[in-house]
């Protein structure tokens, strides 16, 4: 990598997925400089980091400001015109997911960013988690043998609707669009893509606006994938259970990152992100049951492949084509749940 390079960095809003899952790397991994934000905590920005300007409004940043880069962490239904907008502009983007809400307009950003010469990439940091690391390296090892059944939880106990985007009636709003990204783009990490979905989206809590629940099943011909998430889950989560034919594996909890991040820990070191010894998976065998050590995870991979991909061509850590995965499946996830019916890949519409 060209070291005396820097990449000039913009970031679109100033919410929990900016400052939680995106500055902290932007701060700590060269040749990121953090120079531009739009925002309407302009005070907040300018008090903590006076060197960085502000902008109002998103489209004043992007056609204005001279970033190489913009990380657009907007509500999902505006990702599209303002990823347009700034490979238009000829800027980097990399997109929080989900990547966008339809399939024809990832199709066209895809398009546009081949012929501007631009990386465009989506921000499916939970590839880097320590938990899935481990079960992609079981699986890659053979050490469960052909994998027959594969278990994958995103629960939280959130019984109360908030007033937020994210929980409202508008595109992309919803459980769905929020955390099906992360658990479809690790099965499609480890299984590729399904020959058909069958889904339950649901909304559960009372007062709620968008669905809060989901049951993904995803068929293979020789596996089943199950995903799920429930707002009402006060007992310790179950995050993987992976069943194969010599042994399994059983997860519970979350990868630590993203409380340790939103505790203000900085990852300025490779072992930041390492899980301690109480939170590590069982390993199941004929033999008998062990505790397996969880491979060290870090979000600050996706970035240092993305400076990368941005200043030597290098490889983009999570593609634009496959993150456009994601939104098929989620739409085929929402055809299965309106019919009550599996459907096959081959009858995906975005209609």
């Amino acid at each position: 990598m060209n070291k005396t390079a820097e990449i000039k960095t913009a970031i679109i809003g100033y919410g929990f997925s900016a400052t939680t899952f995106h500055l902290p790397f932007i701060l700590s991994q060269e040749p990121f400089r953090f120079t531009a934000v739009s925002t309407s905590k302009g005070a907040q920005v300018k008090e903590q980091y006076p060197q960085v300007e502000v902008y109002a409004e998103a489209e004043a940043l992007l056609t204005e400001s001279d970033a190489d880069l913009v990380i657009i962490t907007a509500p999902n239904n505006v990702h599209f015109p303002l990823a347009k907008l700034a490979l238009q502009q000829g800027k980097h983007v990399v997109l929080e997911k989900p990547f966008v809400t339809r399939v024809e307009q990832g199709e066209e950003l895809i398009t546009l960013a081949e012929k501007q010469g631009l990386v465009l990439s989506v921000y499916h940091n939970r590839r880097w988690d320590g938990d899935f690391l481990t079960v992609q390296k079981l699986i890659a090892d053979g050490r469960l043998g052909p994998v027959r059944y594969f278990e994958s939880h995103f629960d939280r106990f959130r019984p109360e609707v908030r007033k937020r985007w994210r929980e409202s009636a508008v595109e992309g709003g919803g459980i769905l669009f929020d955390l099906a990204p992360h658990l479809l783009d690790q099965a499609l990490q480890l299984f590729g893509p399904p020959t058909a979905i069958t889904a339950r989206v649901h909304t559960l809590r009372t007062q709620a606006e968008a669905d809060d629940f989901f049951h993904i099943t995803l068929h293979y011909p020789e596996r089943l994938a199950i995903l799920r998430s429930s707002p009402f889950c006060a007992a310790p989560n179950l995050r993987f259970e992976v069943q194969g034919e010599t042994g399994s594996y059983v997860k519970h909890g979350l990868d630590p990152q993203e409380e340790r991040l939103k505790s203000g820990l900085q990852p300025i070191n490779e072992g930041w992100a390492q899980e301690n010894a109480e939170q590590y998976g069982h390993l199941y065998t004929a033999d008998g049951a062990a505790a397996l050590t969880t491979e060290t995870g870090g979000y600050q991979h996706y970035y240092q492949q993305l400076a990368s991909a941005i200043l030597d061509g290098g490889e983009v850590p999570v593609s634009a084509e496959q993150a456009l995965w994601n939104i098929r499946l989620i739409h085929l996830a929402l055809q299965s749940s309106a019919s009550g019916q599996t459907v096959a890949l081959a009858e995906l519409t975005t209609d």
